[in-house]
């Protein structure tokens, strides 16, 4: 409480702080600053009091951007040229060989200019800095390029004599450039038609066209196998583990149904009636309970006993159903000793609870060690986590 209230002061001394420095008289803002060298213009908002008038008037004020002075804007078309001479050529290693296209770019990053081009030809070249391939030469090209640097109504020109000649080719890159010109003279001169044919032959050399294949289809169709099959395994993973989790339910299930079974022979009861009792407690307690499946198990051997199945077969029935040995076990035991007599199992089951627990138990402690072995990989990440945390800052103050 104490802390709250102290938490309600401050916030009350900082509010009355700002009010009365909201309060104070500013002084007018009589001098405006610009933006700098390319930052753009600005927009300023005042509120105007004008001697005799109540009402404050409002004002938006245009504020352009500061100005080069006339020194300034020389050293800066200077600063654009030497760029220029670096952007225009693209790939190109100096204007006195001029193979790929120019970057006839119209700004610069970082310089306020506009630049407008201009060529003395436009036959081999095109205002964008295009080669026009078709009309380029070995021998080379004389080509001025010129250009209009503008800052306000500040201009210079940009002047470059360049050469320009047919791109360098060998080999199949060569051949391959007069198959595509022969493709492109065939298509321009049959315009008129429905289509055109490829040429199957050229400088002597055969030519072999295929249709480029768009494999979406087979890429929808191999994702889709992909798919079928992962949900094939993903339904036995699930049968799988629905098995095992069926398994392990009825191992931790049989210790204490065994000492049931024997507590009803101890009382003098039949093997019969013992599974009778307890099929009968089952579907009592079953609302409450929830569905076990070893009684699951057992109901079904009582209703094939009902319906005429003998009763040592419907046992040993119950062991196969159950899957697990322990069961197995315990199904044969119950037949054997029907045929054999039943004197004598009372002890013997009283052996198996007291084993089945000590299973049960042997069980627990394996789960319990599987789950210290399964946190040592996310306790190592912590670790690491906490190593990394210590050790950065502590490198990054011997660095300092």
């Amino acid at each position: 409480m104490k802390h709250v209230k102290k938490i309600i002061v401050i916030t009350l001394l900082l509010t009355v702080v700002v009010l009365v420095v909201e309060m104070l008289p500013k002084d007018q803002p009589l001098f405006v600053t610009r933006n700098g060298y390319g930052e753009g213009s600005k927009t300023q908002e005042y509120e105007l009091t004008i001697e005799d008038e109540d009402e404050k008037q409002k004002l938006q004020i245009e504020v352009e951007e500061r100005r080069y002075t006339q020194a300034e804007v020389q050293e800066l078309f200077g600063r654009v040229m030497d760029e220029l001479d670096k952007v225009v050529l693209g790939e190109n290693e100096s204007f006195n060989c001029i193979e790929t296209d120019l970057k006839l770019v119209t700004t610069l990053e970082n310089y306020p200019v506009n630049i407008q081009w201009d060529l003395d030809s436009y036959e081999v070249m095109s205002i964008e800095g295009e080669l026009r391939e078709d009309k380029l030469t070995t021998e080379g090209t004389l080509v001025r390029l010129r250009g209009t640097i503008s800052y306000g109504e500040e201009q210079t020109a940009y002047v470059r004599n360049m050469m320009v000649f047919a791109p360098t080719r060998e080999g199949a890159e060569q051949f391959l450039y007069e198959v595509k010109q022969e493709v492109e003279t065939r298509e321009a001169a049959t315009r008129e038609d429905k289509g055109f044919r490829l040429p199957q032959k050229l400088n002597g050399k055969k030519l072999t066209w295929e249709m480029k294949q768009e494999y979406r289809w087979y890429y929808i169709l191999l994702i889709g196998t992909v798919f079928a099959v992962y949900l094939v395994y993903r339904e036995r993973e699930k049968v799988k583990q629905k098995d095992k989790r069926r398994r392990e339910e009825l191992i931790r299930e049989y210790p204490g149904m065994i000492s049931k079974f024997t507590m009803l022979l101890d009382t003098g009861t039949t093997v019969k009636h013992a599974w009778e009792k307890i099929v009968q407690n089952y579907e009592f307690q079953r609302e409450q309970t929830g569905k076990q499946t070893v009684y699951e198990e057992m109901l079904l051997t009582y209703r094939e006993m009902q319906g005429g199945v003998s009763e040592g077969e419907a046992y040993e029935k119950f062991g196969k159903r159950c899957g697990v040995a322990i069961y197995l076990k315990f199904g044969a035991m119950l037949a054997q000793n029907l045929r054999k007599g039943s004197r004598g199992i009372s002890d013997i089951l009283r052996m198996e609870a007291i084993q089945s627990f000590e299973n049960r138990k042997s069980a627990a402690k394996r789960l319990g060690e599987e789950g210290g072995t399964k946190l040592l990989m996310p306790m190592m990440g912590m670790l690491l986590v906490v190593l990394v945390m210590v050790m950065v800052p502590a490198f990054l103050t011997m660095q300092l």
